[in-house]
Parts: C-alpha cells; structure tokens; sequence
C-alpha cells in the first residue's frame, strides 16, 4: 500500500505541475492541452504496474463501483492524489506569478461538460485497464492520456477542463479557479465517474470477453474452433 500511494502521489503532482505550468502565462498557449496529455500518458506508463495510476479521486471511486478496489485502498488514493495536487500547486507558485484572473464559467454548462467527460475518461479507464479482454495492452495509456486530450479541446473554454477533484483542487490553490466554484468539479467529476462505472457494470462490459464476436459468430469466422475439428 505505501508503494501504491507513493505512486499516485507522484503522478498526480507531475499532472497538476505540468497543467499550472504551461496554462499561466507564460505558458503553451493552445499546446497546453497536449503537454497535459503527455504528462499524464507518461505517468500512467510509470505507474500503473503500482497502483493502477489513478491519479484521479473521480476514476479511484469508478474503480471502487468496478469492483477492482477497496474502499479503505481508494481513500488512501484520494488522500494521495489531493496531496500531490497541493504540493504541485505550491511548487507552481514558486515558479511563476499565481496571481491569475480565475475563470468565471456559466455553472449550468461546466457541470455538463465536466460530468461528460469525466465521464468518457473513467469509461475508458474501466476498459482498457481492468478486463482480462484487453490485458496486457500496450496503448492503455495512449488512450487514457487522449481522452484527457480531447476533453481539454472540446470543453476546456467551457469549463477549465479539470475532470479530476484532485486537480480542480489544485487549480482552486493556484488561484485559476474560484474556491465558491469548487463543488462543480466535486459534483460534476464523482458523479461522471460513478456514472461511468455503473454503466460498464449494468452493460457486464467486465465479462472479459476478448472478442466482441458472439460464439456463433466466433465460429464462423474460426470453423477449426468448432467442437470435433
């Protein structure tokens, strides 16, 4: 468990350092979201031999609804993630001016996009990290890292394009966000990645199925699969 936690500690501090550093100025400007991605594409790779490389409290509870973790193990993980993300907003500070304009997006639309998409990550996570069809994967962290990607793109101006508590508390502490406007990211991010895992859980997507083919389809494809061939 400590090794777990170090883990997760590590990566969700490079992802929340890397996301202050290049979104305050000056920074990547419209690369930034491709700088995010990269951080945390690598630091799945990293970890997730470890602890699964969570690096999110969001994807930690769809990971808990799975099946695939404890509840004492996944607030272990919370306390991990929102460690980092403070320590790395704290290292941001000292490397550049915080003093920022915190964004003021419309609630009704951040909510949404903050739900969908935290959404679509924890469902990628669930599929491509914890089925027995989709093992030993070499690409999980390619798809993970671009979800991020592309919810950054699609409603970053829209919402600040957190999808994860832990990182919408470290934009609160870098001062990219207001404190009153951090329940949205809590409600918005949980209630995604809940919603993600009860859907993997109610479509029995971990059936670990490694074909989408049914058996009667399995067999046409494969005749020397058939009983007595």
């Amino acid at each position: 468990m400590p090794r777990k936690l170090i883990v997760e500690f590590i990566g969700t501090f490079f992802l929340v350092l890397t996301i202050g550093q290049v979104v305050i100025e000056p920074g990547a400007g419209a690369l930034a979201p491709l700088a995010i991605a990269g951080a945390l594409m690598v630091m799945i790779y990293a970890g997730g031999h470890i602890s699964g490389a969570h690096y999110n409290p969001a994807v930690s509870l769809a990971v808990l609804i799975r099946g695939k973790t404890t509840v004492t193990e996944m607030v272990g993980y919370w306390a991990a993630q929102v460690a980092g993300a403070i320590v790395a907003a704290i290292v941001v500070g000292m490397f550049k001016d915080t003093g920022v304009v915190a964004m003021a997006p419309d609630i009704g639309n951040a909510l949404l996009a903050e739900f969908l998409f935290t959404f679509a990550l924890a469902y990628v996570v669930l599929n491509v990290a914890t089925t027995k069809g989709t093992a030993g994967n070499s690409y999980y962290g390619l798809a993970i890292a671009f979800t991020v990607l592309a919810g950054a793109f699609a409603v970053g101006g829209i919402s600040g394009g957190a999808f994860n508590p832990a990182v919408a508390i470290g934009l609160t502490v870098m001062g990219l966000s207001e404190m009153s406007f951090l329940w949205v990211f809590l409600v918005a991010n949980f209630a995604g990645g809940a919603a993600a895992a009860l859907v993997f859980n109610m479509l029995d997507m971990g059936s670990d199925k490694a074909t989408t083919a049914t058996p009667a389809e399995q067999r046409e494809l494969d005749p020397a699969a058939e009983p007595g061939r």
